[in-house]
């Protein structure tokens, strides 16, 4: 078994992609590239009929390496690890650690596969797939990748657990404009997924997702707050200052917090009119009985 995170960086429990498959979407993204291919070189021959041979040598070659080496690798840079040949087998392209590749990543994987795939016909593919533990070739094991499985069932509801009650409202004076839409987007995504997740899986994705937002905010977790708590209050926060900004006008920069924003006030009680000082009742000192033991202070009228 294998994690992966997916495009929006959510961290699911799937298992690497075996030969069979790997082959199946290699098969359809040749078969598509061999297409555009041909399309292009026929274009081609028909514009540049009035050149010399050398030109048309130069563009030839230059088509193949467009075609062939730099369409998938601008199309696997692109979807995250999703060309069409793997996005109808359900696998995806993500680095050993389970986030999504970049451009490096495709860059390799594509210059090497011109040599393990396209030069011998997918022989050295296939040995290097079938000997590896976790069906790698050459090119994700030189560019750092896995090729996974990302078809699970999706639960039916995304419930957001919310953040514990003596969090609420730590992070209201915090700028979360620093803070991109996809990273909020990866700690929605793992917080509405963290029970399907191994206990030691979703803990290192809240650790990383948790140091991502606090070098952007300057506001680490507290050491005695676990990272998905620390999690939900920050998207909590969020949450609640999209809300006022929706509803009741953009947040300065003192906001209260979630808890204050939406907790009654304290009832009011009306004030009680000061007694002036000529009408206040004379003080009477407590009197004492006769068997020694303290009065009730009651003076009978004269």
């Amino acid at each position: 078994m294998s994690e992966l995170v997916t495009g929006e960086a959510v961290a699911l429990e799937l298992r690497p992609a075996r030969l069979p498959s790997r082959a199946l979407a290699v098969l359809l993204d040749l078969a598509v590239a061999v297409a555009v291919y041909v399309a292009v070189t026929i274009v081609l021959v028909a514009s540049t009929a009035s050149l010399d041979m050398a030109a048309q040598t130069a563009l030839s070659i230059a088509a193949f390496v467009l075609v062939l080496v730099g369409g998938p690798i601008a199309v696997e840079t692109l979807s995250h690890g999703r060309s069409l040949g793997k996005m109808a087998c359900g696998l995806r392209v993500v680095r050993d650690d389970g986030g999504p590749i970049r451009f490096r990543h495709s860059l390799v994987r594509g210059l090497i596969g011109v040599i393990e795939i396209l030069m011998t016909f997918g022989v050295v593919a296939c040995i290097a797939s079938l000997v590896s533990a976790r069906g790698r070739r050459l090119g994700d094991v030189f560019a750092g990748t896995l090729v996974v499985r990302e078809r699970v069932p999706v639960p039916a509801t995304g419930f957001m657990p919310p953040p514990p009650p003596w969090l609420a409202g730590r992070f209201a004076e915090l700028d979360l404009s620093a803070v991109p839409d996809d990273l909020w987007l990866a700690v929605r995504q793992y917080l509405t997924r963290m029970g399907q997740l191994d206990p030691r899986v979703g803990w290192a994705m809240a650790e990383r997702l948790a140091a991502d937002v606090a070098a952007r905010t300057g506001a680490p977790a507290p050491r005695e707050v676990p990272p998905a708590a620390y999690l939900a209050a920050m998207m909590h926060e969020r949450q609640a200052r999209e809300a006022r900004r929706a509803f009741g006008g953009a947040p300065a920069a003192g906001m209260p917090s979630v808890t204050e924003a939406v907790a009654p006030p304290p009832p009011v009680h009306p004030a009680t009119p000061p007694v002036p000082p000529s009408a206040a009742p004379p003080a009477v000192p407590p009197a004492s009985s006769s068997d020694g033991r303290p009065g009730t202070g009651f003076v009978p009228p004269a």
